[in-house]
This record gives C-alpha cells, sequence and structure tokens, in this order.
C-alpha cells in the first residue's frame, strides 16, 4: 500500500464535530473557532523507548498514544475535539498492523466523539508515533498548575501505581500472585484519561490540575513549584489497589508515588468545593481520594511534603525523566 492508500483507508467517512470544516484530504485542516479557548498539547512515543512488541499488541499502541495525550486536556479541564498523527513508519511494521494501530486510536476517540482530522506519514528506522491534540474550554476556565492556594484540598482520581505494576509482569513475567494481574496490565496498555471527570467540574471557579504520567511524586512538585505552595500528603490515605498490593507486595508503596502513567489527576480544591468533587466523581463513576492539602511555603521555595509520625518528610520529584543524563 502506498502512502496516498494508507491515508485513504484511515480517513473518516464523517466528523462528528461540527467545526470541522476541512479534515483530512487537503493540504491542511479548517477548523471554525468555537466559543471559549482552544487547547492543545503533542506527545510522542517511540518504539523501543515507550513501547515494544512484546509489551503491546499494535491496538495497545494506538490506544495508549492517544489517552496521554487526552489525559493532558483532562488535567486542563477541557473538552476533546480533534487530533492528528504523525507517524514514522519502518519496513519491518506490516499493514495490517498499522491499521490496527489506527483502531486502538479511533476505538479510544470514539468514546469521546474525537475527530481525526490530518497527519503525516513518513518512512523511517523505528515505529515512532506523533498525535496533536485540540480541545475546547470557557473562556478563562482552564485548569492551570498555579491555581493552588493555601487551604485548598489536593486530590487524586483512581488509585495509583497500576500501570507500572501491569508493565513489570510484562516485561518480567514475575509476580507474586496472578490474582488480579490482568487488571494491572489493562491499566497498562489501556488507561482510561479522566476527561468526563474534569470537564464535569466546569462550575467550580477555582482548580489545580495535574495528570499523573510520571507520579504523583513529580505532579505533586510541579503544582507546589508553579503555585509557590507547599503541598502536604497524608502517605496513609493515599490509594493503591488490591491487585497491586497483593501481585507486588514489596513495591506497591514506592510506586503509588513514582510509577507513573497510571494518567489519573492530581488536583487541589478549596474546602468548601470538596462536596462537588466527591458528588461528581461518584455521578461519572470515578474514585476519588483526598490525600493532603495545601499551605504557605515554609522555606524559599515550594516543597512537598509526606506526613509521618508526627513530623514531616520531603518528598522530592521522582520517575521517569525524558533526556535526563544516566546517574543523575
Amino acid at each position: 500500500m502506498d502512502e496516498f492508500s494508507f491515508i485513504r483507508s484511515i480517513q473518516p467517512k464523517f466528523y462528528r464535530q461540527a467545526s470541522v470544516m476541512k479534515g483530512i484530504s487537503d493540504d491542511a485542516a479548517v477548523i471554525r473557532p468555537l466559543d471559549g479557548d482552544f487547547v492543545t498539547a503533542v506527545d510522542t512515543m517511540v518504539e523501543g523507548v515507550h513501547f515494544t512488541r512484546e509489551t503491546m499488541d499494535p491496538e495497545h499502541i494506538g490506544w495508549r498514544v492517544l489517552a496521554a495525550n487526552l489525559s493532558d486536556l483532562a488535567a486542563m479541564g477541557s473538552t476533546p475535539r480533534f487530533y492528528m498523527v504523525s507517524i514514522t513508519i519502518p519496513k519491518s511494521w506490516s499493514e495490517q498492523e498499522l491499521q490496527a494501530v489506527y483502531q486502538g486510536m479511533k476505538r479510544l476517540a470514539d468514546l469521546y466523539d474525537v475527530d481525526l482530522i490530518g497527519g503525516d506519514t513518513v518512512s523511517g528506522q523505528e515505529l515512532s508515533l506523533t498525535v496533536t491534540v485540540i480541545g475546547s474550554v470557557s473562556k478563562d476556565k482552564a485548569r492551570y498548575r498555579s491555581h493552588a492556594q493555601a487551604g485548598d484540598l489536593l486530590f487524586v482520581t483512581g488509585t495509583l501505581g497500576d500501570s507500572r505494576g501491569g508493565l513489570e509482569y510484562l516485561l518480567t513475567g514475575r509476580t507474586a500472585s496472578s490474582d488480579g494481574l490482568d487488571y494491572l496490565i489493562q491499566r497498562h496498555r489501556t488507561p482510561e484519561p479522566r476527561i468526563t471527570f474534569a470537564s464535569s467540574l466546569a462550575s467550580l471557579n477555582r482548580m489545580a490540575l495535574n495528570d499523573v504520567s510520571d507520579g504523583i511524586a513529580s505532579e505533586a512538585n510541579e503544582i507546589a513549584a508553579a503555585s509557590h505552595m507547599d503541598l502536604i500528603i497524608d502517605p496513609e490515605v493515599v490509594p493503591y489497589s488490591k491487585a497491586l498490593e497483593r501481585c507486588y507486595p514489596g513495591h506497591y508503596q514506592a510506586w503509588m508515588f513514582s510509577g507513573g502513567e497510571d494518567f489519573e489527576l492530581l488536583g487541589t480544591v478549596p474546602e468548601k468545593d470538596w462536596a462537588v468533587v466527591e458528588k461528581t466523581a461518584e455521578s461519572v463513576g470515578v474514585r476519588v481520594t483526598r490525600i493532603g492539602y495545601v499551605e504557605h511555603m515554609r522555606s524559599d521555595s515550594p516543597s512537598v511534603w509526606l506526613a509521618k509520625d508526627g513530623g514531616r518528610e520531603r518528598l522530592d520529584a521522582s520517575g521517569y525523566t525524558h533526556l535526563k543524563e544516566e546517574g543523575e
């Protein structure tokens, strides 16, 4: 199949978003602006760095790269509208496998009525997928990491460390128990971005959000730094799944903080709005847990602290970081 035949094969038969004037089939897409603000994000997954065919089927790869982007939009409180895909294709990948990659993206996109409106295809040495997503949010309603204030409550959705547990099994085959293992694998391969939960909180005037891509140790420090505040976390209430505890009893506590790629949401909200957050989470079927609070900085730099034994222990950013030199 040549490039143009491949493009025609992935072209949507129709577009759900009325703002799409021209999608795939021309030099560029045309979008008619909506009331409010556009939000955009881009993410890349490279074979051998972010995934291998030993740990993921082609359809999982497509799902996951789009999920990472949609999670970024969720963290901004926006509703996803469109996505574009730039793909580098090596000779080792068959047409059937490539179609499955796009099918994985489409399966997830269909859940949120997100339209594929363009992209690019080139040949290369390894499979690489770069996905750009565009969402919308009401004017001045985007959620920023810098919006945390003293007295806010700190919360997180879902359970943490599951994706790391699933990856561990796929890489090593080692586990203390098989009870719940399928759940951990699913959490790694096909994570569910918290789009509906975040967009359903649009009525709140202020909220800070960050998506859990590198682990809450990293994400919490990002919120603290952006807001110039200290974050206090009670480690006893940080949520983890029973499946993770059973399968990896010696690791789950560390992976709760730095496992990463769960694509949950970490956020802060004024205490008066906490009941709204809980009610919204219940209505959309998402678990939400209050894990701490925000206070003014105690030193010259913002920090994240674990409350332990009547004292505090600093929680430094940890987890996988791209471009970090070995040994740093």
